[in-house]
């Protein structure tokens, strides 16, 4: 299973978007790997607060939300722990804001709708890194 460490524990996860439905996408995806999901947030704001108490070693970001979006959510958690993993999800490939997100540090960006296998390496590949 691609989602537990050597010493046999989770990877721990936080599915920030505002669509139910993605949010269980994602679930789908990462669990049967053996990925836990620690957290999930409907917006920004909601993310933001909630981080401390998840401590994921991964976040998947959508972009596009309400209250506050993917982007500016990244760039405060990116406050908090520079070091956080962060992938956005995005139904928007276009290369600003691909470059938008890289400049806030996030770690990669994966076009909605994504198939698991493709969300799953591009996790897999941050982690590494």
């Amino acid at each position: 299973m691609k989602g537990i460490r050597a010493d046999g524990t989770p990877i721990k996860v936080m599915a920030v978007d505002d669509s139910p439905i993605s949010r269980k996408m994602i679930k789908k995806a990462l669990e049967p790997e053996g990925f836990l999901i620690v957290g999930e947030a409907g917006n920004g704001k909601e993310a933001v607060e909630s981080y401390p108490q998840f401590q994921p070693d991964i976040i998947t970001m959508d972009v596009t939300m309400p209250i506050m979006d993917g982007l500016d959510a990244a760039s405060m958690i990116k406050g908090i722990n520079p070091q956080q993993k962060i992938i956005m999800l995005s139904a928007m490939g276009d290369d600003d804001i691909i470059n938008e997100a890289k400049s806030r540090g996030i770690n990669d960006v994966c076009c909605k709708p994504f198939k698991a296998e493709e969300l799953l390496e591009k996790i897999l590949k941050v982690l590494e890194n």
